[in-house]
């Protein structure tokens, strides 16, 4: 079995103490979709735990959260049948995000965009789009949380413990 470092037990109080007082704080502030901050501080850290990725990435997640409530009332408009809406929708808007954020790597992270776009699809599931609300707003600060609270923040104070 291998020693655990300080650096990993330094990381795990952290990681212990800071996602969940967003879990607790979150409902304060009317914000239901909190996990959300989880998944995207996953991607945070998947890519390096990159500050200079941190705008694009966050950009992207929004740009993900706006796509999924364009996909969603662009399923509700078409009439290909439920399979045929979806494909057409995932079709379509899949390969656009692609290349505008390709074509804009500075402003959006690729792979934000699709999985803030996922995100935003299997939060708001079933929902009429008329019955959406402020759910794309709560995803979207969930969002952020998960970039600069979890993420960012999380990482500069793990470093900072780490050179004492």
């Amino acid at each position: 079995m291998k020693k655990i470092d300080r650096e990993t037990w330094l990381l795990a109080l952290l990681i212990a103490l800071l996602p969940p007082i967003w879990a607790v704080f979150a409902p304060v502030f009317g914000i239901k979709t909190g996990a959300v901050a989880l998944i995207c501080a996953g991607v945070y850290v998947a890519a390096g735990n990159d500050i200079k990725k941190a705008l694009p990435m966050s950009l992207g997640f929004l740009a993900g959260d706006l796509w999924a409530v364009c996909a969603k009332w662009s399923m509700s408009l078409l009439s290909f049948g439920t399979s045929g809406n979806v494909f057409v929708t995932l079709c379509l808007f899949g390969a656009a995000a692609v290349l505008i954020s390709s074509a804009l790597p500075k402003l959006f992270y690729t792979p934000a965009w699709l999985c803030g776009w996922a995100i935003g699809l299997t939060v708001m599931g079933d929902m009429e789009i008329k019955l959406l609300g402020t759910t794309p707003w709560q995803i979207a600060a969930a969002m952020l949380v998960g970039v600069w609270y979890v993420g960012v923040l999380l990482d500069a104070v793990h470093k900072k413990l780490c050179r004492k």
